[in-house]
């Protein structure tokens, strides 16, 4: 798998992409979303392949702190 922290070029086949966690598709083009955050000091991250899939997520990230 590619660094899901680089940027996803053209040159990134479908293989190697990182998977949508919503529907297992490859993330990849201009409606691949990425949501990233900090947990316990170690940098979590999702990857979906469009806008649709990202709103599906059940979001489990940490609530914010008030």
């Amino acid at each position: 798998m590619v660094d899901p922290t680089s940027d996803l070029g053209d040159d990134v086949d479908e293989e190697s992409a990182p998977r949508c966690v919503s529907c297992g598709g490859p993330a990849l083009g201009v409606g691949r979303r990425t949501v990233t955050w900090v947990d316990g000091g170690d940098v979590a991250h999702r990857h979906f392949c469009s806008r649709s899939c990202r709103d599906d997520w059940t979001d489990e990230r940490p609530s914010a702190v008030s």
